[in-house]
């Protein structure tokens, strides 16, 4: 099964602007979420440059801890609550 361009073109990583969006939106800096997130700053740095994939169990944490959708965070929506918050 092939990645998702969202994530991957011509072997290169793409960038997901609305990791940092989210990041910077709540005030916080890049030490802090990695603290937040239990990585390395330069590995969370990586991650919201685009320098290395991205991986789902970092970006489940993203959206559980912004409280918005996966969809959301790869530019696949622009509805920015997660699916459990409407439900019910």
């Amino acid at each position: 099964m092939a990645l998702s361009s969202t994530f991957v073109q011509k072997g290169k990583i793409m960038l997901l602007p609305r990791i940092k969006e989210l990041r910077e939106s709540a005030g916080i800096s890049q030490k802090k979420m990695a603290e937040i997130l239990e990585l390395h700053r330069t590995q969370y740095q990586r991650y919201e440059t685009g320098e290395s994939p991205v991986t789902i169990d970092f970006l489940m944490k993203l959206a559980d801890f912004y409280g918005v959708s996966l969809d959301y965070i790869a530019g696949r929506t622009d509805e920015n609550t997660s699916e459990s918050e409407n439900i019910g």
